[in-house]
């Protein structure tokens, strides 16, 4: 797929807001026809620029109430332990978000759990046990000021599009 047009980032940007919109919804949003709009929709999932759709979830009123940020260092930065690393992080479901990072750590875990005592459990069942782990820094986040899901996307002005998709 080519780089995206105004368009395309109109109808990114309308279902990052709500993607259960119908196709004429998205259409109409974006000034578009259902044809063409259906169409740039099912090709930005082919090109995996859409990823999927999903629900956003309340965390505490699902009884996620302690959300913590870890800070994870490893012992070795070899290929074979880092995979090993990664591959055990995608594979705990306290782990929502993960990121190799520069500066004093390795990676930065973003870790929900029900509560203090939980977040002990995960830091000795899980945490310390994974593959290459030196040191752990836990902060406890206070107030999530903000957790935003969409990205900051703008489209083009039209007077400035360098070139037009055909349709």
């Amino acid at each position: 797929m080519d780089l995206l047009d105004r368009h395309d980032v109109l109808l990114l940007a309308e279902l990052q807001r709500d993607s259960r919109q119908t196709v004429q919804q998205l259409a109409d949003a974006v000034g578009l026809s259902s044809t063409p709009c259906w169409k740039r929709v099912k090709e930005m999932e082919a090109a995996g620029i859409i990823r999927g759709y999903t629900a956003l979830v309340d965390r505490e009123k699902v009884g996620l109430t302690l959300a913590v940020l870890a800070e994870v260092n490893l012992t070795r930065h070899n290929e074979d332990d880092v995979r090993r690393f990664e591959e055990a992080v995608a594979a705990s479901p306290q782990i929502v978000s993960c990121y190799a990072t520069t500066g004093q750590a390795d990676y930065v875990l973003k870790v929900l759990v029900p509560d203090i005592k939980s977040y002990e459990a995960f830091l000795h069942e899980t945490a310390f046990k994974l593959p290459g782990v030196t040191h752990v820094r836990s902060s406890v986040v206070l107030k999530e000021v903000k957790a935003e899901t969409r990205l900051p996307l703008q489209p083009e002005k039209p007077s400035t599009a360098a070139r037009r998709r055909p349709r």
